[in-house]
């Protein structure tokens, strides 16, 4: 087993990775930016290295630094996390390269699965199922409506090295075509530097449906059954679950199947993730493979008692994978919201700032993976993300009633917006509690209006209630004894208690 692991990246993951080290008896190294001198990964790691200036471009992607510090530190390991580099092939190589074990996939299968095109063409000749659509990457709009001639609107335009929910676009009809093509063309060029794109046909009321894979080096790979990710806003994932309310029984299987026959296609080794497409009857398409850890791997965690992060670093170290398929089952059930600084009302436009009140919830079946704490400050210059909240409950239903309860506990304030409003609203839809969603599920129901508001203020108010305590026992007394209290004044909890009534 490893000394020493550098982890190459910042936020909860790293204090994830950090966590699944310490476990393991391994010290860990964390490298911060100048915008995360004061990070929480900073303060749990037992090294830290500084790798440049605050914009990712100038520290976290710096190939030299990162690989500087490794050497400077003696680790003899490398976690990406995700994100930054956890996708890059050339970062993988150039850590192998280096003498140091790369804790993730083959540099070859993450060329290969990272090229969209590419990855249909190898999951369609191993017999994986794909989305109708164009063989190869186009260039041209006369090349896009011969396609869709062919296919039929609607069609999905998407950038071959596209990622995040950046650079593909929906078209419904012909006279929108032109303009989208040109849109895509240039946001795959300004993102991805890499202006190629190829066509799908567009899925109506689609689910997003992924399965978990592990894989040893020595071939033997498991599923570790799906995650519900169909929740999103602008593409991207804002709550997951496992199991789905919407896969059977047979599905699953099915799923799982077709997941271990396309990792194995690839010779893939390490924690991965094949996400599908499913139309309302059940049937499913490949959409692409993520070759890392990813960001609702709790879940998963929760409902199989298994360490996903922990069984990366033990395949990265040789070990074989201490579980056949049969061994692994589903316990119950598990919802993560994505507690992000942003504005839904506007949006969902980053609102980063700095924390100045912060409560985490707590109690049975919740589990809270944060890389903050009261007085950090959550930067603009990354992922506005603040924690990942996850609830587990012995069914769907008592999985909702925890992360209720867990939404309601959790109090943050500060210069900074959250979207823990609009993740109440969800947990209290008709439509999501009875699993009747797909991935337009907020463009279409979500309209921030008075009710939102009012949960807002709540919040606001529990958080000045929570400071104003904070500050009273900052007061302190004399000889070591706490102030009496004033005649007749009631506690603050008390009286968020009378508001909360009041609101309901």
């Amino acid at each position: 087993m490893f000394k020493r692991i550098l982890i190459a990246n910042r936020g909860e993951i790293a204090v994830r990775v950090i966590r699944a080290c310490r476990d393991l008896g391994i010290e860990s190294v964390a490298v911060y930016s100048d915008a995360d001198r004061a990070a929480l990964h900073v303060r749990e790691a037992d090294h830290a290295v500084h790798v440049g200036p605050a914009p990712a471009a100038e520290s976290y992607l710096k190939i030299d630094r990162i690989l500087d510090a490794a050497k400077r530190t003696g680790a003899d390991a490398i976690h990406p996390g995700y994100g930054f580099f956890s996708e890059n092939a050339a970062f993988a190589r150039a850590v192998e390269d280096a003498g140091i074990v790369w804790i993730g996939p083959p540099p070859e299968a993450i060329e290969r699965m990272g090229d969209k095109v590419e990855a249909r063409k190898l999951m369609a000749a191993a017999g994986v199922p794909v989305v109708p659509g164009s063989p190869g990457t186009l260039e041209t709009e006369s090349e896009v409506r011969s396609i869709a001639k062919k296919i039929g609107f609607p069609i999905m335009i998407k950038a071959a090295a596209g990622g995040g929910g950046k650079g593909l676009r929906l078209v419904e009809n012909d006279k929108d075509l032109a303009s989208v093509v040109r849109t895509v063309s240039s946001e795959a060029k300004s993102s991805f530097g890499d202006g190629r794109f190829y066509v799908e046909k567009f899925v109506r009321n689609p689910r997003h449906i992924e399965i978990q894979v592990l894989a040893d080096r020595k071939g033997n790979t498991v599923h570790v059954f799906e995650r519900e990710c169909s929740i999103q806003r602008r593409n991207q994932k804002v709550i997951e679950e496992s199991p789905s309310p919407f896969v059977t029984p047979e599905m699953r299987a099915r799923m799982g199947e077709v997941a271990v026959r396309a990792a194995r296609a690839v010779k893939y080794y390490s924690a991965g993730t094949i996400e599908f497409l499913a139309d309302a009857d059940h049937n499913f398409y490949f959409l692409e493979m993520n070759t890392r850890i990813q960001v609702e791997h709790p879940v998963t965690e929760m409902v199989t008692g298994l360490d996903l992060v922990r069984t990366q670093i033990e395949i990265a170290a040789g070990e074989t994978l201490p579980f056949k398929q049969h061994d692994i089952e589903q316990r119950g059930w598990a919802i993560e919201c994505r507690i992000y600084a942003e504005d839904p009302a506007a949006g969902f436009v980053p609102a980063p700032g700095r924390i100045e009140t912060l409560r985490f919830p707590d109690g049975p079946g919740i589990r809270n993976d944060a890389g903050v704490y009261p007085g950090a400050e959550v930067p603009i210059y990354y992922d506005p993300m603040i924690s990942k909240l996850a609830a587990w409950g012995s069914d769907r239903a008592q999985a909702i009633d925890r992360m209720r309860r867990a939404l309601g506990e959790f109090i943050i304030s500060g210069d900074l917006t959250t979207n823990l409003a609009f993740h109440r609203w969800i947990m209290n839809h008709p439509d999501y509690l009875a699993g009747n969603f797909d991935t337009g599920f907020i463009g279409r129901e979500y309209r921030p209006g008075p009710s939102h508001e009012k949960d807002a203020d709540h919040e606001r108010m529990a958080a000045m209630l929570l400071a104003a305590m904070a500050a009273q026992r900052g007061a302190g007394g004399t000889n070591g004894k706490a102030p009496a209290a004033p005649a007749r004044e009631r506690s603050a909890w008390r009286t968020l208690g009378r508001i909360d009534m009041l609101r309901r």
